[in-house]
C-alpha cells in the first residue's frame, strides 16, 4: 500500500502534463454555426469545422500546447496554451489556460502575459515569429517574413519560453494536418532566384546537376520482389535482366534557367500563372517500360504512383495541366509532367526531396495479392538558383545574444569581485577603501543585477529544477535567463574557493538591500540587536534547512503547494516587480527589511532557503582563505564582535556556514591599528604566531 502511494505521489508531476479541456469545453469556446469534431487519433488536435460548409473539412485545428510541447518554464512546469489556427497556417487565437510562473501569479500578474499571446493572432506558421525585450529589442531587424512581438519586461525568460511552446505545438500540428515541413527546425526556406537565367541545352542540364535521372534495370526491380509474392511475374524482365525497366528524370521548373530550357518561354510563363505565391514546380519523366502515369490518369490530380516527400513530410505535388513536349537531345519519354507542391507545404526547393516510383505486381486473378514496391532517389536543386537566409539563431541563443552588454558588465564585475577575494589584503588595509568597494559593489548588486538585469537568483530555480527532472523535461529552461545562468555557474564555482558567502555576502540584490537598511538604521539612531536569544537563534537556524528540504520534497511530488510556499521569499516582490504588488506580499517584505535594522540580515541568516542550500554548497570549500592568529580567540575576540554575522567563534575561527565574506576581518587581520596582536606587539614587543584557523 505504501509503495502504491509513493508511486502516485511520485506520478503526479506527469499526470499534470496531460491535456485539460474536452470537446464540450471547446464548443464552448466556439459556439455555431462553427463545431469541434473528434479528437484526431494521430495528433492531440481537435478539427474546426463550419456548419455552413458542412463538406468543405475543417477550417482549422485547436490544441493545447502541453499535449504537443510540455516545455518547462522558468519555475518548472510546463504552460498550457489553448492554441488555434487555421488551414493556411495562420493562428487564430492563442489563450492562457494555465501557467505557474511566479512572475504572473502574483507579481506582475497573470495580465501581461494574456496580452502578449494575443498578439499571434493573425500571424502565419510560415513567418519568422520572435520577441522583442528590453535587454535586446531588434525591432529594426523585421523584415518581410520577420515577425517581432513586443515582450514583457522582467518575464525575459517567461515569454522566450512561450513563444518556443507556442511555435513548437503549432509546427507540430501544421506539418502532422497541414503539410507543413520542420520550417522551425531548419530555419527560413531559399527564396528562387527570379533574375538569374543563363540559357541551357538538355544535355547541358544533365552535364551540370540541374537535371537529376536514376535508371532501373528489369534485374534490380526483380532483386526488389525477391521473397515476396510478386517474385517471378515479371516474364519480360526476366527474359532481359539487363535491360531498362524505368528512367526517371527529375528537374526544379521554378528556377528560370531550367524551366525555360525544358518548357520554352511561353511554356514557363504560363506554368508561372499556375502557381500562388510562395509554390514550387518539379518536372518529371519517365522512359523505359514503366511509366510514372497510369492509363487512367486524370489532368490536374496527383498521379497515383508517384510520391515526394522532403524531411519525413510528404509532399502532395498535383499536375499544372500543361502539354510539355520533350526538348531537344531528351530521350523518347513515356510521360511528361510539371507538378506542382501545395503553396503551405513549408518546404524549402533548396533542399533534397525524395522522389519515389511506385511498382506493383498482382498475383492471381479472382482475389489478386498485390505487392508494392518502390524506387526511390533524392533530388536536389543546385544552390546557385536559390538565395538561402540565414539559418535563424534558437530562441534560447537569441536571448543570450540580446544580453551580451549585461553579460559582458556582469562578467567584468565577477572579475574584480574575484581579485578582490583572491588578494584581499590591498582593498581592506584602509577601512574607508574597503567601504567604498563595498557599498559601490552592493549598490551596482542592488540596482543594475537585481533591479536592471533580473538576476536575483531564487528558490524558484531549485524547485523548478527539481520539477523539471521529475517529469522528464531536463534543464534546458535555464538556457533562456543567461544573466541567472551566468550567476549560478560562478556562484557553484566559488563553492569551491570560498565557500558560501561569495553570493550571499555580494550579489544577492536582496541582501545588498537589507544592507543598506541596516546602514540607515544606524544613522538613524536605531538601536542594534546582535542576535536572537540563543534558543530561538538556533532554532530558526536549523529552520531554514527544514524549509530548504519541505520545498524540494514538495516540488517533486505537490508542485501546487510547492508554488504557494516558495512565497517565503521576498525576492520577487522587492526585486523582480519593485514592490509593485498586491498588499500582503509588499508588507511582508516590507517587514522583513525592518526586521533586517533590528537584527542584521535578518531574512538572509534566518529565514532563506536560498541560503540554506547555498550554505550546503559552500561546504565543498577546501581552502581556509581568511587566515587566523593564534592570539584569536585565546584571548583577543575584537573580531568575533565586529562580526555583524556572528561568524566566529569565541576560540577564533571562522565559521563559514555564516560568514557572509564581509572582509572586514581581513582588514582588521592586516591592520596594525586595529588588530589587537599586532597593537600588543607593537607596545611590548611579543612575537605573534600565525595560524590558519577552520
Amino acid at each position: 500500500m505504501v509503495f502504491r502511494l509513493v508511486c502516485l505521489l511520485l506520478a503526479l508531476p506527469l499526470l499534470s502534463l496531460a491535456g485539460e479541456l474536452t470537446r464540450d469545453d471547446l464548443n464552448r469556446r466556439f459556439p455555431p454555426p462553427l463545431h469541434v469534431g473528434e479528437k484526431l487519433q494521430e495528433v492531440p488536435a481537435w478539427p474546426i469545422t463550419s456548419e455552413l460548409s458542412p463538406d468543405s473539412g475543417p477550417l482549422g485545428y485547436v490544441f493545447e500546447s502541453v499535449d504537443l510541447a510540455p516545455i518547462p518554464g522558468f519555475e518548472g512546469t510546463p504552460f498550457n496554451l489553448l492554441i488555434s489556427v487555421d488551414t493556411k497556417g495562420d493562428f487564430l487565437d492563442v489563450e492562457v489556460l494555465r501557467q505557474h510562473e511566479p512572475v504572473f501569479l502574483s507579481g506582475l500578474g497573470p495580465q501581461p502575459l494574456n496580452a502578449f499571446v494575443t498578439q499571434y493572432k493573425g500571424h502565419n506558421l510560415k513567418q519568422e515569429i520572435t520577441v522583442a525585450s528590453l535587454y535586446g529589442n531588434n525591432r529594426g531587424d523585421i523584415g518581410g517574413n520577420r515577425v517581432v512581438l513586443d515582450g514583457v519586461s522582467k518575464a525575459t525568460a517567461s515569454i522566450r519560453i512561450v513563444n518556443q511552446t507556442v511555435l513548437t505545438a503549432a509546427l507540430a500540428v501544421a506539418r502532422a494536418r497541414l503539410g507543413f515541413a520542420a520550417v522551425g527546425d531548419r530555419g527560413p526556406a531559399a527564396r528562387v532566384k527570379t533574375d538569374f537565367y543563363q540559357p541551357k541545352s538538355f544535355t547541358q542540364l544533365l552535364a551540370d546537376g540541374d537535371i537529376v535521372h536514376r535508371r532501373w534495370t528489369n534485374r534490380e526491380v526483380e532483386a526488389l520482389f525477391a521473397g515476396t509474392e510478386g517474385a517471378g511475374l515479371d516474364e519480360t524482365g526476366l527474359r532481359a535482366p539487363e535491360e531498362e525497366f524505368v528512367d526517371v528524370y527529375v528537374a526544379y521548373a521554378s528556377a528560370p534557367t531550367i524551366g525555360r530550357a525544358l518548357l520554352g518561354e511561353a511554356g514557363y510563363i504560363a506554368m508561372l500563372n499556375r502557381l500562388d505565391r510562395g509554390q514550387h514546380a518539379y518536372w518529371v519523366a519517365t522512359a523505359g517500360r514503366h511509366s510514372l502515369v497510369t492509363e487512367n490518369f486524370v489532368r490536374g490530380t496527383t498521379p497515383q504512383r508517384l510520391a515526394v516527400g522532403q524531411d519525413s513530410a510528404p509532399l502532395e505535388l498535383r499536375d499544372v495541366d500543361l502539354e510539355p513536349i520533350a526538348p531537344a537531345g531528351a530521350p523518347a519519354f513515356n510521360a511528361i509532367l510539371v507538378l506542382k507542391a501545395p503553396p503551405l507545404a513549408g518546404m524549402d526547393p533548396s533542399r533534397p526531396v525524395t522522389i519515389s516510383l511506385d511498382v506493383s505486381r498482382e498475383k492471381g486473378l479472382i482475389a489478386p495479392i498485390i505487392t508494392h514496391r518502390a524506387l526511390s532517389f533524392d533530388y536536389q536543386a543546385p544552390s546557385r538558383y536559390f538565395d538561402i537566409p540565414p539559418r535563424p539563431l534558437p530562441e534560447w541563443l537569441q536571448a543570450w545574444r540580446g544580453r551580451i552588454p549585461d553579460l559582458l558588465l556582469i562578467s567584468c564585475a565577477l572579475t574584480l569581485l574575484s581579485a578582490v577575494l583572491a588578494r584581499p589584503r590591498w582593498m581592506t588595509m584602509q577601512p574607508r577603501r574597503q567601504k567604498i568597494f563595498r557599498l559601490g559593489f552592493l549598490t551596482f548588486t542592488l540596482v543594475y543585477v537585481g533591479w536592471h538585469a533580473q538576476g536575483q537568483l531564487s528558490i524558484v530555480q531549485i524547485t523548478g529544477a527539481v520539477k523539471s527532472l521529475a517529469t522528464g523535461q531536463g534543464l534546458a529552461s535555464f538556457l533562456y535567463d543567461p544573466v541567472s545562468l551566468l550567476l549560478i555557474v560562478f556562484t557553484l564555482a566559488t563553492f569551491v574557493i570560498w565557500g558560501r558567502g561569495t553570493f550571499c555576502g555580494w550579489l544577492c540584490p536582496f541582501g545588498a538591500m537589507q544592507e543598506f537598511i541596516a546602514l540607515m538604521a544606524r544613522r538613524l539612531g536605531l538601536k542594534k540587536y546582535r542576535q536572537l536569544p540563543p534558543r530561538l537563534d538556533r532554532l530558526l537556524d536549523r529552520g531554514r534547512y527544514v524549509l530548504l528540504a519541505l520545498l524540494v520534497i514538495t516540488a517533486a511530488i505537490a508542485p501546487a503547494l510547492s508554488e504557494r510556499l516558495v512565497e517565503v521569499e521576498p525576492f520577487k516582490t522587492s526585486i523582480t516587480v519593485g514592490f509593485d504588488r498586491s498588499w500582503p506580499f509588499v508588507a511582508y517584505a516590507v517587514a522583513l527589511l525592518l526586521l533586517s535594522a533590528l537584527y542584521y540580515k535578518f531574512f538572509c541568516r534566518y529565514l532563506c532557503p536560498l541560503g540554506a542550500a547555498i550554505a550546503l554548497g559552500g561546504r565543498l570549500r577546501r581552502i581556509p582563505w581568511l587566515v587566523r592568529r593564534a592570539e584569536c580567540g585565546r584571548p583577543c575576540q575584537s573580531c568575533r564582535y565586529r562580526c555583524h554575522y556572528d561568524a566566529i567563534t569565541k576560540a577564533g575561527a571562522i565559521d563559514y556556514d555564516k560568514c557572509f565574506q564581509c572582509l572586514d576581518c581581513v582588514g582588521i587581520y592586516h591592520d596594525a591599528g586595529r588588530c589587537a596582536p599586532l597593537l600588543l606587539k607593537a607596545r611590548k614587543g611579543r612575537t605573534v604566531l600565525l595560524k590558519p584557523v577552520e
